[in-house]
């Protein structure tokens, strides 16, 4: 509950929360697979710019899920989200890139997205970075990069 100052400040408070529950709704019915209303709930906050909102939308749009399928529409929020420094839909964006699902396929923007995602952690985006020099999809064959890669990812002696 929010004191009141004779200001507006409670109606912020109430817009914040309010988003607050949208969003957390909007999750809570992706989760249990009831798109529909997950896009219900997380189009308006992908629309304004929340980048685990756009990363969800993007999904669901690039699939069909609780909307029908927009490739541009999931690749301008997955990008999006990308762009915010979001590190799953980064991976995301890679793999749009490297399948050319709902973007011209390129491997070397597919690099560049899996390698931020990696330099954040994520060890299926190093992964596929290991791979991709590994078989030379893409990129010159590195078998050293990519022996450095599945190293971060975790894995030893892949190479």
């Amino acid at each position: 509950m929010t004191e009141q100052n004779g200001d507006n400040s409670n109606i912020e408070n109430i817009e914040i929360s309010d988003i607050d529950a949208s969003f957390s709704s909007g999750i809570a019915a992706f989760e249990a697979k009831n798109f529909k209303q997950a896009m219900q709930f997380l189009g308006p906050l992908a629309e304004s710019g929340d980048a685990e909102s756009q990363h969800r939308c993007a999904i669901m749009y690039q699939n069909g899920l609780g909307a029908v399928v927009n490739e541009a529409k999931a690749a301008e929020y997955m990008q999006a989200a990308a762009e915010q420094g979001h590190a799953i839909a980064q991976h995301g964006l890679g793999f749009m890139y490297m399948e050319g699902e709902c973007v011209e396929q390129n491997a070397q923007q597919a690099i560049k997205w899996f390698t931020k995602a990696g330099e954040q952690g994520l060890v299926g985006s190093l992964t596929t970075l290991a791979m991709m020099y590994q078989e030379g999809a893409g990129v010159e064959q590195d078998l050293e990069k990519a022996k450095e890669l599945y190293a971060k990812a975790g894995f030893e002696d892949m190479v």
